[in-house]
């Protein structure tokens, strides 16, 4: 096998190896979130947490795949190194990315549910007062 191909598998197998834990990470702390945000429904947190996760996946999956082929032929294993981590570094980025922009979606949610909570009033009417006369 040349080097090139050793680069492949490499980068193949530490890029899909980090996104599935940085997706479970999200998946298990995103939940609790959302399950909060969500004020305790569960069922709707959970679905909303696997179609996150889905997504990651998918987009973070499919730029891997774009991002594996160089154009460079690996000569020796300097090359090795230099292109897995010209290749992981630019991965490592993505999901970082890509993590910033979960929680930056899920902090939306959690401020909207938020604000929704504060237009209620503390305490509910105990009766109404009529119009004055004059007005």
């Amino acid at each position: 096998m040349d080097r090139t191909v050793i680069t492949y598998v490499i980068y193949l197998l530490v890029s899909i190896g980090l996104t599935i834990w940085v997706a479970r990470t999200l998946s298990r702390n995103g939940r609790i979130f959302l399950s909060d945000v969500l004020h305790g429904n569960e069922q709707l947190a959970d679905a909303v947490n696997h179609l996150l996760v889905v997504g990651f996946y998918l987009v973070n999956l499919g730029f891997v795949a774009l991002y594996l082929h160089t154009s460079d032929t690996v000569e020796d294993t300097r090359g090795v190194f230099e292109a897995l981590s010209t290749k992981l570094g630019v991965v490592l980025l993505v999901l970082g990315v890509m993590h910033l922009g979960n929680v930056y979606v899920l902090n939306r949610i959690r401020r909207r549910g938020v604000m929704e909570k504060e237009q209620l009033p503390p305490v509910q009417p105990q009766g109404w007062t009529a119009p004055a006369a004059g007005a």
